[in-house]
């Protein structure tokens, strides 16, 4: 297994846990929802369902993120040995690997690291178009692309 592939899973798995999670969460708040009573202070059951029914619509909004998140990672594409950085390439440079994908923050495994990226993050738009053996310039330092996977 690549390492390519061994970044793809483990996005894979990440967002499929935060998926997970949310839905749990969703049934949880559901669950209080239709099991709370009517109590004699009418004014402190409304509000408690109101927070309920807040609570569930911000996790509704996240999971939608999530799952769209989801669908572009299921989109990536994998070249062989891209000339040019593309969505799905793995990026070696003197400063970080970083694979371009989705946002998830950094990856280790043994001596190996590299940073989860979307496209659009100030980094990937630096990086998207770019050629091994490249310079980028980012917060004022100088990045050399070494590698395209």
């Amino acid at each position: 297994m690549t390492i390519k592939q061994v970044l793809y899973d483990f996005c894979q798995f990440s967002i499929q846990n935060r998926i997970d999670n949310i839905q749990e969460n969703i049934r949880s708040l559901q669950e209080s929802l239709t099991s709370e009573t009517k109590s004699s202070a009418g004014d402190k059951h409304e509000t408690g369902r109101a927070m309920i029914q807040l609570e569930r619509e911000k996790l509704g909004n996240q999971l939608q993120v999530a799952e769209r998140t989801k669908q572009v990672l299921d989109k990536l594409v994998f070249k062989v040995r891209p000339v040019k950085i593309v969505t799905g390439t793995l990026v070696y440079t003197t400063k970080a690997n970083y694979f371009l994908s989705v946002s998830l923050g950094e990856f280790r495994k043994n001596e190996f690291r590299a940073y989860c990226i979307s496209p659009q993050t100030p980094m990937g738009v630096l990086l998207l178009g770019r050629s091994s053996g490249e310079v980028i310039d980012f917060n004022g330092e100088s990045i050399k692309i070494l590698k395209l996977e």
